[in-house]
């Protein structure tokens, strides 16, 4: 008998309710280089076993990456879960039973020193705009396989292959101007196609900041792009949406949700919809089942500036009374899932993104994502930009640097008047969650979209 399935008999044996086990292996491939030289090129296997177990009402959790121990690792888990102190039994909703072999890995087998060419380029790119001071860029390779089974009869395999590239670069005369953007996705290196582009675009704009000017504070008309909309929607839309955080499970160490108990309410204009689409391809969110085994599908968190869905685990499900959204993940077989985004977005509109701006008398385009800092609830925000133009009378105009936008939650997505046609999935590499923490890789994005919110400088 196979361990999984040993691992699932023993653990019934022993009085538990449920069991699944993930088995898993990665291969990572890794290079940085800074200023044209290749300063690390690295690789690295992982493979492991994660046991979760249900007793009683309770979670135990054991993990291993060797092959020897399971059967007593199971017994582990059980005692944890014994000795758990949990008021409310947990319950899962009903999930149908799966078997399937899924491949999300394109045909492409990319190697080290594809990417280390592509990042070689890039480099090559950004040294010819003027004053630039630094160049930075790390690429990756991810290749895994992941197996689920639990006591259900589900049995899942899934293949991965992620290519991702981190790039900044920084310029400086008199002042410094720093400007990064992630490119990459989930099915080979066809994903990097754009690093070379982008790594243009941020090396001139770089230069360009260095003669720009910062902001005077108002409170005014705001275009923004779609790459700094992702994490607009990431922070203040996609986290308040985990039912985890609806229930205050994560108020200890990343907040929880403004929006509370509003399920049916309209807190936002009818502008607004949000959804979490894990069938987008390409995303570095993309795959078929979750970490619970359930299959995935696009769930409408927001319709028409309605509250009308979370994303659920199988155990927030039962609490909320609805079907699981195959929402659960982790970050690797050492960890138990948590509740994720996949890819979250907000959806495109009918405006032209061009039409978006032309309509506005004074105000400001807002480009490309930086830092956020957002409140416990996910109401009070801030969120920085790389860049930002001037408008005019329906004309961008010059240049701005160092730029932060502020705003409350409700009152900004009341302001929202355009979503633009542009829909784009930006890739996120470093998204942090849970205690123990764990990162994890998605999705996120939207269209052009226009709204109401405060713009200040960060000097």
């Amino acid at each position: 008998m196979e361990h999984s399935k040993k691992a699932i008999k023993i653990a019934l044996e022993n009085g538990a309710e449920y069991c699944d086990i993930r088995t898993e292996w990665s291969q990572k491939f890794g290079v940085l280089v800074e200023n044209g030289l290749i300063e690390q090129s690295n690789s690295r296997f992982i493979s492991g076993i994660g046991i979760r177990v249900l007793y009683n009402g309770a979670w135990g959790f054991f993990s291993t990456s060797e092959n020897d121990g399971i059967s007593e690792g199971v017994l582990s888990a059980i005692k944890a879960a014994k000795n758990s102190s949990k008021k409310i039994k947990v319950r899962l909703a009903d999930s149908p039973t799966n078997i399937k072999t899924v491949q999300h890995r394109s045909n492409e087998k990319p190697e080290i020193d594809e990417i280390s060419k592509i990042a070689l380029e890039c480099d090559s790119i950004m040294k010819e705009s003027r004053n630039i001071t630094r160049r930075n860029i790390f690429a990756q390779i991810n290749n895994s396989e992941k197996k689920f089974e639990n006591s259900e009869g589900t049995e899942i395999i899934q293949n991965f292959c992620d290519c991702t590239m981190d790039l900044s670069v920084t310029a400086r005369y008199g002042i410094t101007q720093s400007v990064n953007i992630t490119e990459g996705g989930r099915g080979g290196i066809h994903s990097l196609d754009m690093a070379p582009k982008s790594a243009k675009e941020i090396s001139e704009k770089a230069s360009e900041l260095l003669s720009a000017s910062p902001p005077k504070e108002e409170k005014t008309t705001l275009v923004m792009n779609p790459d700094f909309v992702s994490l607009l929607t990431h922070e203040i839309l996609g986290h308040p949406s985990e039912a985890d955080r609806v229930l205050g499970k994560e108020m200890a160490w990343a907040g929880g949700a403004w929006w509370a108990g509003k399920l049916g309410q309209k807190i936002a204009s009818e502008s607004l919809n949000v959804i979490d689409d894990p069938t987008i391809s390409g995303s570095l969110g993309e795959f078929e089942f979750d970490d619970e085994g359930v299959k995935t599908k696009k769930v409408k968190l927001l319709h028409d500036g309605i509250l009308v869905n979370h994303m659920h685990s199988r155990e927030t499900a039962k609490i909320f009374d609805v079907e699981p959204t195959g929402s659960m993940r982790a970050s690797s077989y050492q960890f138990m899932p948590l509740i994720r985004m996949s890819c979250t977005c907000i959806e495109p509109g009918d405006w032209d993104p061009q039409e978006i701006i032309s309509d506005v008398k004074h105000g400001y385009l807002i480009s490309n994502m930086k830092v956020p800092s957002i409140d416990m609830r996910r109401h009070n925000w801030s969120i920085s930009a790389q860049y930002a133009n001037r408008i005019e009378n329906g004309q961008i105009k010059e240049l701005i640097r160092d730029v932060i936008i502020v705003g409350t939650a409700p009152e900004f997505f009341s302001t929202i008047d355009a979503c633009g046609t542009d829909f784009t999935v930006r890739p996120i590499t470093n998204c942090g969650k849970g205690d123990p923490m764990q990162q994890m890789k998605m999705g996120n994005g939207g269209p052009t979209i226009r709204g109401i919110a405060t713009i200040r400088s960060t000097i």
